[in-house]
């Protein structure tokens, strides 16, 4: 992951939005060593449309460049689409249960990979 993060991070604008308690979430993205990787870390309570809509608003967002990267389709994949950006689903077998939808398809809006490593082969 971290190889790839920094291969995207010298050619793309890298915001990273999860949700939780900030203080935790911005510890675990620091003991990471990917915190450099991304212009901004961004917590949020939830993230659904509404969050999403906010991210884009305050981070002067282009819905018609981004993408949203996770494998989460309720979290990651059907609000981002929903809130106006293109997503890329990369399904886990380990996403928690409560996190599993039906992704709609979307023509042009969604590309689905097997692996993070793929996303250096797409952007």
């Amino acid at each position: 992951m971290a190889e790839t993060l920094i291969d995207l991070s010298r050619r793309h604008r890298l915001l990273l939005f999860t949700k939780g308690e900030p203080e935790e979430q911005r510890l675990k993205v620091r003991r990471s060593g990917l915190e450099d990787q991304f212009e901004r870390v961004v917590v949020t309570k939830e993230k659904d449309v509404a969050g999403y809509r906010d991210l884009i608003r305050a981070h002067r967002i282009d819905v018609d460049r981004a993408w949203m990267v996770g494998n989460s389709p309720r979290s990651d994949i059907i609000p981002a689409l929903e809130a106006g950006l293109h997503a890329v689903y990369i399904p886990h077998e380990h996403t928690w249960r409560l996190e599993q939808a039906e992704v709609p398809a979307q023509d042009g809006r969604l590309l689905t990979l097997t692996s993070f490593r793929q996303l250096r082969d797409h952007f």
